[in-house]
């Protein structure tokens, strides 16, 4: 088990908070690729891109590790994807349940979907 606990509220909010971040995960890497080819379809560097936004408030592990990787082309998964298609199907039905669009998860194509 880990060493920090934190209670964030009553049972099921571990499983919520889990979702949230997968969900959070998922959309920054979408938000690294994009902004990643948009640079350089403009003709910008990608790796001085990926490298001035590292210095700046965009910068996060996913930047820093994918982005890196998305200019190597480096493609070697480090999660499975049964486990994201879990998760991020898990955030859709909850979300539903509750009332919240997340129209960039829903609208993901068929990978998202077992």
């Amino acid at each position: 088990m880990g060493k920090n606990v934190t209670r964030v509220g009553e049972n099921g909010a571990g499983q919520t908070t889990k979702v949230a971040n997968q969900i959070i995960v998922a959309l920054t890497i979408e938000a690294v690729a994009e902004g990643l080819l948009f640079a350089s379809k403009t003709g910008a560097d990608p790796v001085k891109v990926r490298q001035l936004l590292t210095g700046g408030l965009a910068t996060s592990p996913i930047l820093e590790v994918h982005g890196e990787r998305m200019i190597r082309r480096a493609f070697d998964p480090g999660f499975r994807i049964e486990q994201h298609q879990k998760d991020l199907n898990l955030a859709l039905t909850s979300a539903r349940q509750i009332g919240v669009s997340l129209p960039r998860i829903d609208k993901r194509p068929s990978i998202f979907s077992p």
